[in-house]
């Protein structure tokens, strides 16, 4: 795997499993209680994100998608225990709304992937989840509580993780540095606001994205909230609206 996998540590109980290598800079935490892990998405599938984790925890690890996209659940199938949102296991189960073909261009875009990495191996991960999650519900870690936030927008069934006690806030796709995507037919650009309006109010101490750059804070959940404000006063806030830059992130809606 060389390389592929770089590793940072929050806390002694928290690491950062990101995939610079590709254009989409992707990042999974993984979270350790006293009893067991919650590996929070799983990567583009390139590499085998377990074997990094093994490395880092002996305990039983489960994985937790944000959501249902290819580079969220790349590594699912090395967990047979993972969780999915209710509004997206149809998109487990073939019904995902891009065709394979579109999705391994994705993969290659911009991709310095191992020499060994063959494009017409991938495929989309599929699979029935150990546990439907819902909104408000809670991962127990053992001394380690986490809540789901159904945050739709970005995909139906999008989820933030939320941890009271340190303040962390694990966003997916809901809130990074670069331009958000509100534009997709599968998107809905309406509960993208009120899903940032949610967010935006919570205690945060730590923002912990999907993608880009870790240099991030708490104060760029109200500003991406009032970027959607604006957009929905200006009558913009639906798909074609346009896209729109607002300094360190961007909205397409």
């Amino acid at each position: 795997m060389g390389d592929w996998f770089t590793i940072d540590r929050i806390d002694e109980s928290s690491f950062i499993i990101s995939e610079y290598r590709h254009w989409e800079e992707t990042h999974a935490y993984l979270l350790c209680g006293k009893e067991r892990a919650l590996l929070i998405d799983t990567g583009l599938g390139i590499c085998d994100i377990s074997q990094e984790v093994r490395k880092l925890t002996s305990l039983p690890v489960a994985a937790a998608a944000t959501h249902i996209h290819w580079d969220h659940i790349g590594g699912h199938r090395y967990y047979p225990e993972f969780y999915a949102h209710e509004a997206e296991l149809e998109w487990l189960n073939g019904k995902f709304p891009l065709p394979l073909d579109v999705v391994r261009g994705m993969v290659l875009d911009r991709c310095d992937a191992p020499e060994d990495f063959r494009i017409e191996t991938y495929e989309l991960f599929q699979g029935r989840p150990a546990r439907t999650l819902r909104d408000g519900d809670a991962i127990d870690l053992g001394g380690r509580r986490l809540e789901v936030l159904h945050t739709p927008g970005h995909a139906p069934g999008h989820m933030c993780f939320w941890e009271k006690e340190t303040g962390y806030l694990f966003t997916g796709d809901l809130v990074y540095k670069d331009e958000l995507f509100a534009y997709y037919p599968s998107t809905d650009p309406e509960a993208y606001a009120a899903s940032m309006e949610r967010v935006a109010a919570l205690p945060v101490k730590r923002v912990f994205p999907g993608h880009h750059s870790l240099d991030i804070q708490p104060e760029i959940l109200v500003r991406i909230r009032d970027a959607f404000r604006g957009l929905k006063e200006r009558g913009l806030l639906r798909h074609g609206g346009g896209r729109f830059a607002y300094g360190d992130f961007g909205i397409w809606v």
